[in-house]
């Protein structure tokens, strides 16, 4: 019955395989506890008190409430899914609370960061440092994925509209606008690619022997860049994406419109770079205005 959720929630809620590896790791490990394999485990032989005991052995090992309350969820997602189709008589989740989880203020790039990471006088004009560069710039500048970024096809670029096609979780599509000098960049790189690899897959960005980019190498592209420029303790594709929707903001775009370029479902998943912006401006408050100094 394990096997049927995770199914289902790949096939049916289209979670990403990052997501239903995830799951089947709470799975297992909420097996382990119970003494039981995956096969073995009867849902209508746990209760809740057996739910509270495997919590308090998880905070024994100093896990953090965000990661103990994805492990809650789990179980609860689980059994919603077991009660749904008859599989399970009782819930046992049901006087699990989740802990409270404070979300933390995301990190974010300087604009001058940015600048030094894209400047590219002095640079060699070779395909793997454009690349490399339109890497940075394509994020910095549309606040992608790095999953989003690695399945865009040179088919998804509309160069007279300005605009870039993705597909994101759960398989939905949207249309991001782009700038023209990200257009000519992409063009150029383009350009360069078709003349440095004779076959490539139909990705955008491909490795020197033409085949598709995977999302480690993407990673290191990306924190070696901007380890030249940033002492940030993360500097990974998704702190571009934080510093994307940071600039936004700060600049005053509409949130509900941030909400939209990010790709997100719901305006709180978006409203936690709000905090982000609302210090910026009180920095600015605070050196600018003389009743403040």
């Amino acid at each position: 019955m394990m096997n049927e959720f995770l199914q289902y929630l790949q096939y049916e809620k289209n979670y990403s395989s990052h997501t239903v590896l995830s799951y089947n790791t709470d799975l297992i490990q909420f097996c382990n506890f119970l003494n039981v394999t995956p096969d073995e485990f009867d849902p209508n032989s746990v209760n809740s008190q057996q739910i509270q005991q495997w919590i308090l052995s998880l905070m024994s090992v100093d896990l953090s409430a965000r990661t103990l309350s994805r492990k809650i969820s789990t179980l609860k997602s689980f059994w919603h899914f077991l009660l749904s189709r008859r599989l399970s008589k009782h819930n046992p989740t049901l006087k699990i609370i989740l802990p409270k989880t404070k979300k933390p203020i995301p990190a974010f790039f300087k604009e001058n960061e940015m600048t030094a990471a894209l400047d590219n006088s002095m640079k060699p004009d070779s395909f793997e440092y454009t690349r490399n560069r339109l890497i940075l710039e394509t994020f910095y500048l549309t606040g992608i994925r790095l999953s989003e970024l690695l399945n865009i096809q040179d088919k998804d670029i509309d160069h007279s509209a300005g605009t870039i096609r993705v597909i994101g979780k759960r398989n939905k599509e949207r249309i991001i606008p782009i700038d023209k000098s990200l257009i000519n960049d992409i063009e150029r790189y383009i350009t360069l690619r078709n003349e440095s690899i004779d076959i490539f897959e139909p990705n955008l960005f491909v490795r020197n022997n033409g085949k598709k980019m995977y999302p480690k190498m993407l990673y290191n592209i990306v924190h070696e860049n901007m380890s030249e420029v940033s002492s940030l303790h993360k500097r990974s594709p998704h702190v571009l994406r934080h510093t994307f929707a940071t600039s936004l903001l700060n600049g005053g775009a509409d949130i509900n419109a941030v909400k939209e370029l990010l790709g997100h479902s719901s305006l709180s998943a978006t409203q936690v770079y709000t905090h982000t912006s609302f210090e910026e401006l009180y920095n600015i408050y605070k050196h600018a205005h003389p009743r403040a100094k």
